[in-house]
């Protein structure tokens, strides 16, 4: 049986069940090229394990386990190699998105404890499980246009089939939001109380299950009810965030009267333009997409979101001006979304390589 601890992350079997803890708590979890390489051997030795009936997730916080689950990409590394041509970038993306499409297509349950922060690549350990727990302490968002990218990681998959236009809304704004908001669209599961995380992942460890529906199961006889949601501009969402493209999306939320629409409204001049129509396009693509075909347009764009205009790129520049610099004051070019050219968001959706030569071809 396999026990791996590398360091960034622990994976060994407990009992019946395979449990991985994400264990860069300074960085609260923020997935290196490192953590997808063990956490892909971990669901490789542990898929066709029939001792192995369940799989677990759960990060350490900076008090111990739990409290943050994943922060996303190790951004700082993205902003180092997109701007010295670092090969290990082009690794990153194709690595973890093989590993996404793994746990969604694991075969057996994998169950996640999205307690603390859930964002980005962390969105993208837990969405394709077969049980996402949240907590009162869950703070879920898709934040990738703040930094001038786009909701990866299967986003366009999973974000395309929360209930009206949430997910164009999510994806646009990157708003953060709550753990019952998370079951209303469709993102969690069930509600676990915080402190009662601990005595479930241990029961996990030392109880006897009859098969991995039985693991399943018992966690989820521990939910709560989530209560009510914070999101009350469900009827805006749907009526703004289905309107044709990103400009006529700002433009009437301006023209509009209301508190919500005008902050929404300043939210989104504040992310890349360029992104923004890229997303919107992003999402409503992947709505009748698998998601092997969704992650290898992710894996196109983000290529392009790195080299599309060499001493250009949206991203490198959001990165720096929020987690280098700190200057919160990001060059975006072009500078309005009024005036993105319709051809520089075609070309995201243009495959550099052909079917055969698709880093994930092999992706079904």
């Amino acid at each position: 049986m396999m026990e791996m601890k590398s360091g960034e992350i622990v994976a060994e079997v407990r009992g019946q069940v395979g449990c991985i803890t994400l264990n860069r708590p300074k960085a609260l979890n923020a997935l290196s090229l490192g953590m997808v390489r063990d956490l892909m051997a971990a669901l490789l030795a542990w898929q066709h394990d029939d001792r192995v009936l369940a799989v677990a997730i759960r990060g350490n916080g900076r008090e111990g386990a739990f409290g943050a689950f994943c922060a996303g990409g190790d951004i700082r590394f993205l902003h180092a190699a997109g701007s010295t041509g670092n090969p290990e970038l082009e690794d990153f993306f194709t690595e973890e998105y093989a590993l996404n499409h793994l746990i969604h297509t694991l075969g057996k349950p994998y169950i996640a404890f999205m307690d603390g922060i859930v964002m980005g690549g962390g969105m993208g350990i837990s969405e394709g499980g077969s049980l996402r727990i949240v907590t009162e302490r869950t703070k879920m968002a898709m934040p990738e246009t703040i930094i001038g990218l786009f909701p990866d990681v299967g986003g366009g998959y999973f974000l395309s089939r929360c209930p009206g236009r949430v997910g164009e809304w999510l994806a646009l704004t990157g708003e953060t939001i709550g753990a019952a908001d998370a079951i209303a669209f469709d993102l969690a599961d069930g509600l676990l109380p915080a402190d009662q995380q601990a005595a479930v992942w241990e029961a996990l460890g030392t109880q006897q299950f009859g098969n991995g529906q039985a693991v399943q199961d018992f966690v989820a006889s521990k939910f709560v009810a989530a209560g009510a949601g914070q999101v009350s501009a469900r009827a805006e969402i749907d009526q703004y965030f289905a309107l044709p493209d990103a400009t006529a999306i700002v433009q009437a939320l301006e023209a509009a009267d209301g508190e919500w629409e005008r902050a929404t409204a300043q939210m989104l001049r504040k992310r890349s333009p360029l992104m923004l129509h890229v997303v919107l396009e992003q999402i409503r693509r992947a709505r009748d997409m698998s998601l092997a075909d969704d992650l290898r347009m992710e894996r196109d764009m983000v290529r392009h979101c790195f080299y599309l205009r060499p001493g250009q790129s949206e991203t490198v520049e959001g990165i720096r001006a929020l987690a280098v610099d700190k200057d919160h004051a990001p060059q975006w070019n072009p500078g309005r979304v009024e005036d993105v050219p319709a051809e520089l968001v075609r070309a995201f959706f243009q495959s550099p390589w052909p079917a055969h030569a698709h880093p994930l071809a092999a992706l079904r």
